[in-house]
């Protein structure tokens, strides 16, 4: 019998040699893009070795070779390519693992395949990879992301995506500022763009306090108009409900924002304006509403806490009518007069049963009940028709009678409310929390300065204010940080070159005459100033809140303005009357250990500045307050005298609405002169500096300038410093 075993090795040997020459002639091939073949040998081993279709027979695998260990192994890099045929022989005895019905490469490749029809293609393709069925299990088919878990109720879910869809374009239409776009995003965003003023389609708690505050506006002197109220009750699909859940939220931040700021920049009203600003921030309104237990408590709590502020606002109530009781109304009768008394003739004071009601009326408690039209009465209704631009006589008279029972005083209403608005400017905190909330507050039109500690007033008096027009004192908000007794007059360029220049031209010895120095800078400008003393323009003591606009508090020698009613007569400084208390006042609260008294601020003058520093600034509030209530509970109505009233109303009923918030530019004040000026022969100077010198500025309050050179042939006055 034939040695079965040594034909099958060599059989073998032969098999493995021609599928080497055939793996090698079939990538050349390939590179020749078909070539034709013309070698005898390549015809053989195409007779030999049938060619499987490509597309029912994947490329050979590791797992398709087993090695033959009784036959000689070739080239070890060629080994890989051999075993593509030796599993061909070999595939019958491979045991199979699994029960899958596809066929196996082996039995596959052991016979050329058909041309497979479009039906068969369709069926062999799965197939494709079954090689990789015997390292590892089939791949499952791919499953789509779990979604975490969501914390929106099922029923707002709804309502979210359209949130998340809406927060999500860019056209964007409820927010006009970006910070408020990018904290609404932010805020919904973080709650899963769940809504917040409903649930279930209902209005929550939050959502209702909104609501009422948003609709009751007007109680703060605001308008309702300006933050409208979507229909939740007609809002019944998911992007109705997201519609009116923006517009809920833009209502809100609107009001929070103008309520602390205003509905104004006080920069749109004049350029001689200037207070903190002190802006919403979106975030924290969104966390702070909706987090509140009362969410309409918690929106109102951005109007102005002070104590006037909430004042206004009860009377306000009044006027409209909304006040508790009936409202007091004035018969018609003849006019009454009071005529002041004179040398030779007694006070006439008419005696009238209207006068008790008039008293109660105009807010007149002293003797309540008595019926004569005295010298109170009669300057209670000079206040009032001043204040309703009516003419001011004190004599009341039918049409008095008629503006003080008018049911609505729609021009009373109109001052309250844009008094009203400009608290809204201030800081929220007036004072200096380390010295008992102590600070300073002058009112304009009333001419009066208060000294406030703990809430209270300690010490009042009279001042006077700026003349209207280009020297109207202006509003600011700043800290008191010295006072200077004997202080020196720095003239400022405006008064320098408008007034004392001109004048200078018809009397070239006009500023010697009133004890005022001129002084020449390099530049060619020109300074005058008046050294301390008895006569200086400024008094004995001046009050230093350093500002741009060049003003401050002092005293005067010229006390008789005091006793006018309307005391807008400087140019735009504030005189005070009792400058040795005020500064007495100012230091003890400042330094209580040092027991200052009038007495002892009166010892200090002379001849030299005195600086008394403050360790702890007070701030200084100056303000503009044609309404306000007395200590007394009544409403007082003052002049407007810079017209600031009649210029903000203009503006709130003119329908500009949001542009009014916008900061308006204005130039900054120049604290240099006026350039050279032409000065006529025969002036003579205090010096000739060798400098340019400090600015104005730095003359008045300091800041790190050198101190101007002592005049030619006089002795400078030393300054001395005192600090506590």
């Amino acid at each position: 019998m034939r040695d079965c075993s040594k034909s099958r090795a060599g059989f073998d040997r032969v098999l493995m040699a021609v599928a080497a020459t055939f793996l090698t002639v079939t990538a050349t091939s390939a590179l020749a893009q078909d070539t034709p073949r013309a070698s005898a040998a390549e015809l053989a081993i195409d007779a030999a070795i049938p060619r499987p279709e490509p597309a029912n027979v994947p490329p050979p695998t590791a797992s398709d070779f087993k090695i033959d260990a009784t036959a000689s192994v070739p080239d070890a890099g060629k080994t890989a390519e051999p075993k593509a045929t030796e599993a061909t022989e070999k595939a019958p005895e491979t045991k199979t693992t699994e029960k899958s019905v596809e066929p196996k490469p082996a039995e596959t490749a052991t016979a050329p395949a058909p041309a497979p029809k479009a039906s068969d293609t369709a069926t062999v393709t799965p197939a494709a990879a079954p090689a990789a069925t015997a390292v590892a299990p089939a791949a499952e088919p791919a499953k789509e992301p779990v979604k975490a878990a969501s914390n929106v109720a099922p029923e707002d879910q709804p309502v979210a995506d359209k949130l998340r869809e809406m927060l999500g374009g860019k056209s964007l239409r409820y927010f006009d500022r970006k910070a408020e776009r990018a904290a609404v995003e932010k805020f919904y965003g973080a709650r899963e763009y769940a809504p917040v003023w409903t649930q279930a389609g209902k209005l929550t708690d939050s959502g209702k306090g909104v609501v009422a505050r948003l609709k009751d506006a007007a109680a703060d002197g605001l308008n309702s108009a300006d933050y409208p109220v979507p229909d939740f009750a007609a809002a019944t699909s998911p992007d109705a409900l997201a519609d009116a859940e923006m517009k809920l939220t833009a209502g809100m931040l609107d009001y929070a924002r103008q309520a602390q700021s205003g509905r104004m920049h006080w920069s749109q009203v004049s350029a001689d304006i200037l207070y903190p600003e002190h802006p919403t921030d979106p975030a924290e309104v969104l966390a702070h509403v909706t987090t509140a237990n009362d969410a309409s408590a918690a929106l109102d709590g951005y109007n102005p806490p002070h104590k006037l502020y909430k004042e206004l606002k009860a009377k306000l109530a009044e006027l409209r009518g909304q006040g508790e009781g009936a409202a007091v109304q004035i018969a018609d009768g003849p006019a009454l007069v009071f005529k002041p008394g004179t040398k030779k003739q007694p006070a006439v004071a008419p005696e009238d049963s209207r006068v008790p009601q008039l008293r109660a009326k105009l807010g007149v408690s002293e003797n309540a009940d008595d019926t004569h039209y005295d010298a109170k009465v009669s300057e209670a209704v000079r206040r009032f028709q001043e204040g309703a631009e009516l003419k001011a006589t004190g004599v009341l008279d039918d049409r008095t009678v008629k503006a003080i029972n008018s049911p609505k005083r729609d021009r009373q209403i109109d001052t309250v409310i844009v008094n009203m608005e400009r608290w809204r400017w201030l800081p929220r905190q007036l004072g200096a929390s380390s010295v008992g909330n102590a600070y300073v507050i002058l009112n304009i039109p009333d001419y009066t300065l208060k000294v406030m500690q703990n809430g209270a007033p300690i010490w009042t008096t009279r001042v006077v204010t700026g003349k209207p027009g280009q020297h109207a004192t202006p509003l600011l908000t700043e800290t008191m940080k010295y006072i200077t007794v004997n202080p020196t007059w720095n003239v400022p360029p405006s008064i320098v070159y408008n007034e004392y220049l001109p004048a200078l031209q018809q009397d070239p010895t006009v500023l010697q005459r009133m004890g005022l120095r001129l002084e020449q800078n390099r530049d060619g400008s020109v300074h005058i100033s008046q050294p301390p003393g008895e006569a200086n323009a400024l008094g004995r003591i001046r009050f230093n809140f350093p500002n741009k606009f060049l003003v401050y508090q002092h005293d005067t020698p010229d006390k008789n303005l005091f006793a006018k009613e309307d005391r807008a007569f400087s140019h735009g400084c504030m005189r005070v009357q009792n400058p040795d208390q005020y500064a007495s006042v100012l230091l003890n609260i400042e330094q209580p250990n040092d027991h200052y008294t009038p007495e002892k601020i009166r010892s200090m003058y002379g001849s030299s500045e005195i600086d008394l520093k403050f360790a702890t600034p007070i701030p200084v509030n100056i303000t503009y307050q044609t309404a306000f209530v007395d200590d007394a509970g009544r409403l007082q109505i003052r002049k407007d005298v810079y017209g600031r009233d009649a210029t903000m109303l203009s503006m709130l009923k003119g329908g500009r609405s949001k542009d009014l918030e916008n900061v308006v530019a204005h130039s900054q004040p120049s604290y240099g002169g006026g350039g050279r000026p032409i000065l006529p022969a025969g002036v003579s100077f205090a010096s000739d500096n060798s400098s340019s010198g400090p600015s104005f500025f730095e003359r008045l309050f300091g800041g790190g300038s050198p101190t101007p050179p002592a005049p030619i042939g006089r002795r400078q006055q030393p300054r001395r410093v005192i600090t506590r």
